[in-house]
């Protein structure tokens, strides 16, 4: 302690001292160097940090995503630019040494200033970046794509309607719900949100000779790129209405249109304060996020943090386009960890009581698929995520997909203690013994969930047996669907200590004697021998 309050007592001896008539040093009207972006070398005006951890300008980060360039920090190193958080601590602090230095604060770069520095820095024996290459991955997904492979999850089906030829796989290694030992059965999952609508075959007509080359922006394209830029509203209405009829008219449109001039204009549109620009605007961004290769550009330009402000203060009509695109954004792997962590989550919950039916149903499907990695799970168990669910599990043609979530939930450590703790087994087994879940699909996805919350937990066995749930199984067993059939059978052979208890069963362990006498962990170690934490019953999956 010591040592550390001499050390603060020369700092602030020094900055008492410097205020006198002595004229400080040159060096101390310089910005420190890590309000300097290390690819621009400007002080930030919008700093962001990416996944490895690097602060840099945004527009910086931007252009070389664009170009598919990583610039070489000190040491030999190279950021990832994966992900990218708003640096608010740096951005806070960069303000108070303006204002200390009688600076103003510095504006945002143009991405045409940017973009000369990164080309400027980029060695010559790199590969023209006009043509940024695309990673094996992503290669891999739109070969997929185009192959059209069917969505293969375990869990019950969906009543959600089958679109032809718009099918995504899931590519994350966490999109694994419960397994069961029947063949998995394709999901059909709407890859179209509800805002979008289909054009008119007179709408295509029009504009089917309007692009036949589409390495370029057409003149009619251009001219709405640039009347979008402009300052006046009377300009930006009728491009935006126009931009809104192309991209939902044209698909190869849609990949073209999808640059860094025409996001940069969208961004500023989405706030306007003018309901028909922004309506229109938003609606354009829906239509362009309908192109896989689009997905991850338009999360990277920066739009989910807009989103998110629509969601939460926009006109009915706004918010049904913010949380179609959130949905649609959502489907690409590579988007659903930076959703959740750039704040989706929440907003998202709350759109699903919102009064506009389009709203609830994305929202919902946009939860679904974020739901699909665990840092989201986690997340929106921490939200208080679970109760709301939980409570809305009863709500008319939201039941299934408020399901489908569950069963995301329930297949992490986490959400599994939450919805037992909130007695989730008890209103699972109530929707299906009250004759609430009329639908086919809403049977499925409850005992899919009361098979996911069996899984590895002690405490099922008894929450289901107050519950009633055996003589409920017993008749989805008999009368069923298929896959209602075979999750409620091994449920029943779980409860009956066969199945994932039958090694217990053949030691004569009886664990509900065990939970209550509190000796859990003392049996677990004789049973497994030298306090091995990590057998077959741990609670740690």
């Amino acid at each position: 302690m010591g040592g550390n309050g001499r050390h603060r007592w020369k700092i602030s001896f020094h900055r008492r001292s410097s205020s006198s008539s002595t004229p400080p040093k040159p060096d101390q009207d310089k910005p420190p160097t890590e309000y300097l972006c290390p690819i621009s070398g400007s002080l930030m005006a919008d700093p962001v940090v990416v996944s490895s951890g690097q602060t840099f300008e945004r527009v910086s980060v931007q252009v070389c995503r664009d170009l598919g360039f990583l610039p070489v920090l000190e040491g030999g190193s190279r950021p990832d630019f994966t992900t990218v958080i708003p640096n608010l601590a740096i951005k806070t602090s960069i303000g108070r040494w303006c204002d200390s230095h009688g600076i103003e604060y510095p504006r945002p770069p143009e991405y045409g200033s940017a973009e000369k520095i990164v080309r400027a820095s980029v060695p010559s024996s790199s590969p023209d970046l006009s043509n940024p290459q695309i990673r094996v991955s992503e290669r891999e997904l739109l070969a997929g794509v185009a192959d059209n492979p069917q969505v293969l999850f375990s869990h019950a089906a969906t009543e959600l309607a089958h679109r032809v030829n718009h099918f995504y796989s899931s590519s994350s290694e966490e999109s694994v719900i419960v397994t069961a030992t029947s063949p998995p059965t394709p999901l059909p999952l709407t890859t179209r949100p509800a805002c979008y609508s289909s054009p008119s075959s007179s709408e295509i007509s029009e504009l089917e000779n309007a692009n036949n080359s589409f390495s370029s922006l057409s003149p009619e394209e251009e001219e709405i790129v640039a009347r979008l830029k402009s300052p006046e509203v009377h300009e930006q209405e009728p491009a935006a209405i126009s931009l809104r009829k192309i991209t939902r008219t044209n698909e190869e449109s849609r990949v073209s249109l999808c640059n860094p001039r025409l996001l940069s204009s969208l961004r500023s549109l989405i706030v306007s304060r003018y309901c028909v620009v922004q309506t229109n605007a938003l609606a354009s961004l829906v239509n362009l996020s309908l192109e896989k290769p689009n997905k991850v550009k338009i999360v990277r330009a920066g739009f989910v943090p807009l989103l998110i402000d629509v969601l939460k203060g926009g006109s009915s009509e706004a918010q049904e386009h913010a949380a179609g695109a959130l949905f649609s954004l959502a489907l690409e792997d590579d988007n659903k960890m930076a959703i959740g962590v750039l704040g989706a989550l929440q907003p998202l919950m709350h759109s699903l009581r919102s009064d506009s039916e389009p709203t609830r149903q994305d929202s919902a499907l946009a939860l679904y698929h974020l739901t699909l990695i665990q840092s989201n799970r986690v997340k929106l168990v921490k939200l208080g995520g679970v109760s709301s669910l939980l409570s809305m599990v009863n709500s008319g043609d939201l039941g299934s997909r408020i399901l489908l979530i569950l069963c995301n939930v329930a297949s992490c450590t986490e959400g599994r203690s939450v919805m037992l703790d909130s007695n989730a087994v008890a209103i699972l087994v109530g929707i299906l013994r009250d004759g609430k879940a009329e639908m086919e699909a809403i049977k499925e996805n409850c005992v899919a969930a009361l098979f996911a919350l069996s899984q590895g937990s002690f405490r099922f066995k008894g929450l289901a047996k107050d519950a009633g749930a055996v003589e409920v199984l017993r008749e989805i067993e008999d009368r069923g669907s298929e896959r209602a059939r075979e999750k409620a059978k091994r449920i029943l052979q779980m409860m009956k200590g066969r199945g994932d208890g039958e090694e217990e069963n053949k030691k004569g362990l009886d664990w509900e004697e065990i939970m209550e006498s509190g000796l859990v962990n003392r049996t677990r170690q004789l049973r497994i021998g030298g306090g091995n934490m990590n057998g077959p019953n741990s609670t740690n999956f």
